[in-house]
């Protein structure tokens, strides 16, 4: 791996692909600045050692041109009290004057260059806009992981202007080893949670993992296609009707592979979708008719602990139920308190994917699990066993 410890910047410019598509409010204030908090240890390397920064990010969706609500502008003050150092903005990525500033950077000094997305040319991955980019320094970091599996100028096409003089930032090196440390060296039993709503998001992973999991517990509104290809009554819960040959061969190649699954024993039901629906508790797989499973009920919350704690490995992706809603948030909550403490006892847990980065926040758990990915899109792609474009790059 290009590890950003093997270099000395002193006397280098240095272009850092970071990801600081970070949400704000109205008056376009940072809500929550961990995307921005976990890249300053790759910028203070390069400052430490005598070198200046030169930014690049994208903010949201723009439409190709200029968008107030999407100027990174607006994340300035938050980078500046993070770093502790004023921070220098450019209007635009490649434009002469935008060059210019980044040419005259002494050593120590940052610069944010405007959002990459202002130009269609981000997203198409076009060599010309990514020459232009490169222009700005002498060295390029790629730390943005959750950018990782996108083809775009800046993520990937940029490294190959930068021959023997690129490498990963402390973050995407961190991910990269996390999930490497659950695919290649995790102590068994190893256990996957999977959840979520749909089956068809999840086929990928669920087949690249089969091969390397002890056990597979299954949640989320996706566990009715199991259920219903084995003929069980799911009453109006969620059901992928196309898919539930795929739901059933995934269960054969598990029994075939000896991997044990786990379906939720029991669901809080409701009559609507809705959180002051009325609820009862039924087994998943004898659901009455008018009800759906909007959560996992106690049997199975039981069921899964015991699991989780006899596991040494654990990944959780997705939610157990509707945890949005407080009615239904029990059983993505207990899960979250299961890892919690087989973590405590000494097993390695990772947690990806966003709406399980959201519930581990929203529950206060993120410092009591041994990895929260930041890349969402960007992870599912490399369970799935896929080659991320941004990791390539660096690596050839």
């Amino acid at each position: 791996m290009n590890k950003i410890e093997n270099y000395n910047f002193k006397g280098k410019k240095v272009l850092i692909r970071v990801d600081f598509n970070v949400p704000l409010d109205n008056n376009f204030n940072v809500t929550d600045n961990t995307r921005i908090s976990k890249a300053i240890p790759t910028l203070n390397k390069v400052l430490n050692d005598g070198g200046s920064v030169i930014l690049m990010s994208h903010l949201g969706r723009p439409k190709g041109g200029f968008e107030e609500a999407y100027s990174l502008k607006h994340i300035v003050s938050e980078i500046t009290a993070l770093m502790k150092r004023p921070v220098k903005f450019a209007n635009d990525c490649v434009d002469n004057e935008s060059l210019s500033m980044s040419s005259s950077l002494q050593a120590g000094e940052v610069l944010l260059l405007e959002n990459l997305r202002f130009h269609k040319h981000e997203t198409t991955g076009t060599e010309d806009f990514a020459k232009t980019l490169s222009k700005h320094a002498d060295f390029y970091i790629n730390d943005a992981f959750g950018t990782a599996h996108r083809a775009h100028a800046s993520t990937t096409i940029v490294a190959k202007f930068f021959p023997g003089k690129k490498c990963f930032g402390y973050l995407m090196e961190n991910e990269i080893s996390h999930v490497d440390k659950f695919l290649k060296e995790g102590k068994r039993p190893l256990t996957a949670i999977m959840g979520g709503a749909k089956v068809s998001s999840k086929i990928d992973i669920l087949e690249n993992l089969l091969d390397k999991i002890d056990n597979l517990i299954i949640g989320g509104g996706m566990i009715f296609s199991f259920i219903k290809c084995n003929e069980g009554k799911t009453g109006s819960s969620l059901v992928e009707d196309d898919k539930l040959t795929v739901a059933k061969s995934i269960l054969d190649k598990a029994k075939a592979l000896g991997v044990n699954v786990y379906l939720p024993a029991d669901s809080v039901v409701a009559d609507r979708f809705d959180n002051l629906a009325n609820r009862k508790i039924e087994p998943s797989d004898n659901i009455s008719e008018g009800y759906m499973g909007l959560d996992i009920g106690p049997a199975a919350i039981e069921q899964f602990n015991n699991v989780i704690l006899s596991s040494k490995t654990i990944l959780w992706n997705g939610p157990m139920g509707v945890f949005e809603m407080s009615n239904f948030s029990n059983g993505t909550k207990k899960i979250a308190e299961s890892i919690a403490k087989a973590t405590e006892n000494g097993s390695y847990s990772l947690i990806g994917g966003g709406d399980s980065v959201a519930a581990i926040n929203q529950f206060n758990m993120a410092d009591k699990v041994s990895y929260v990915s930041t890349g969402g899109g960007a992870l599912m792609e490399y369970l799935e066993g896929k080659i991320l474009p941004g990791i390539q790059a660096i690596n050839e």
